[in-house]
């Protein structure tokens, strides 16, 4: 059982302020709370159903708190609409300063706002083996509810770094070369791209910001043949990364 207490503590976690004050977040979902217990995140408290427990059993560990629920109480304290197997609580990792030498291609994201492209942009860059993803200070939170639900997992695997942009980008190395989504930019299927560098991806609405394409040395543009004004950012981060790992 729930209770109170923590009813209202779970609830809190939606409200980013709150998270930030406790270091904590909410993962939510089968899928989810399994590729969870396999991470490195450090738990508070698991809250499963009989089922989930007994079918996960092998990846619960010591060191945090398993209480056993129905899924009425899963659904109340909970965002998903439907939840039969497991809520979890965990801890906000601590992120180590961002090393140039060890990403030797970055995915970096500029003001994309919304939590469920954010989500679907941590998947894209787990199937391309991405281990980091940096972000421009009002991009959406790495770790807010429908952000974690929409990675189904894969948040585990990325590192989020938050940083004013313009000045990441300006200190970046002499040699790294910075690749921004555009619609000026060169037809992309004609390229011979390479995983190195930066690939830059703009907010839903208005792109990429002008003091971010100043820094971009080469542009790049999806050709389409439809009548469609734009893509997803998180479709159009897709066809872009496929084109820079297609080749190896």
């Amino acid at each position: 059982m729930i209770s109170k207490g923590l009813l209202k503590y779970i609830r809190s976690l939606q409200i980013k302020k709150y998270r930030l004050l406790h270091q904590a977040f909410t993962v939510e979902g089968e899928k989810s709370v399994t590729e969870l217990l396999q991470s490195d995140f450090e738990l508070e408290t698991v809250f499963a159903t009989q089922k989930f427990l007994l079918k996960h059993t092998h990846l619960l560990k010591k060191g945090y708190d398993v209480v056993e629920v129905g899924e009425a109480e899963l659904e109340k304290a909970g965002s998903m609409e439907s939840n039969n197997a497991a809520l979890a609580i965990a801890k906000m990792r601590p992120v180590p300063a961002f090393n140039w030498q060890d990403n030797s291609f970055v995915l970096a994201l500029d003001e994309v706002r919304d939590p469920g492209n954010l989500g679907t942009i941590i998947r894209i860059a787990d199937w391309y083996g991405l281990t980091a993803l940096v972000l421009s200070g009002n991009s959406a939170d790495f770790y807010n509810q429908k952000v974690i639900a929409a990675t189904m997992g894969s948040f585990t695997r990325i590192t989020p770094h938050y940083v004013d942009l313009a000045l990441f980008l300006e200190n970046r190395p002499k040699n790294v070369p910075v690749y921004g989504a555009a619609l000026e930019g060169e037809n992309v299927h004609r390229l011979q791209l390479h995983p190195q560098g930066v690939l830059v991806m703009g907010n839903e609405s208005h792109g990429i910001r002008a003091e971010i394409m100043h820094q971009v040395t080469q542009p790049l543009h999806i050709p389409g043949r439809g009548g469609a004004e734009s893509l997803n950012v998180g479709t159009a981060t897709a066809i872009l990364l496929d084109n820079f790992f297609r080749n190896i």
